[in-house]
């Protein structure tokens, strides 16, 4: 399972190199050239594009039926336990602040 944590990260990060590389943009005008804020803005906004398209394509290739179906029936098993636990530990909790009655 790490493995595919390293591999999106490299692929992210390969997407964002190239993306820093680019394709040249043309010339404007220095009256109608946007602020540096907003310029910082689109390249985020263009750099968090590639990447989540990056993502959203290899989850698409590396998807298994299977393997998310064990994954959804560990997160419920798990968050039933956890809600158990949550409200055995609020009860006690509120019987150790109240007392004895």
């Amino acid at each position: 399972m790490g493995t595919r944590y390293l591999l999106a990260l490299f692929l992210i990060l390969l997407v964002l190199g190239f993306e820093v590389q680019g394709a040249p943009t043309p010339q404007q005008d220095e009256a109608a050239s946007p602020t540096l804020f907003s310029q910082m803005q689109e390249s985020l906004l263009g750099y968090w594009d590639s990447a989540k398209n990056a993502a959203q394509d290899l989850y698409r290739k590396t998807y298994l039926p299977s393997m998310d179906e064990k994954i959804r029936d560990v997160y419920s098993k798990s968050t039933a336990a956890v809600t158990t636990y949550t409200g055995i530990f609020t009860d006690q909790l509120i019987s150790m602040l109240k007392g004895e009655e």
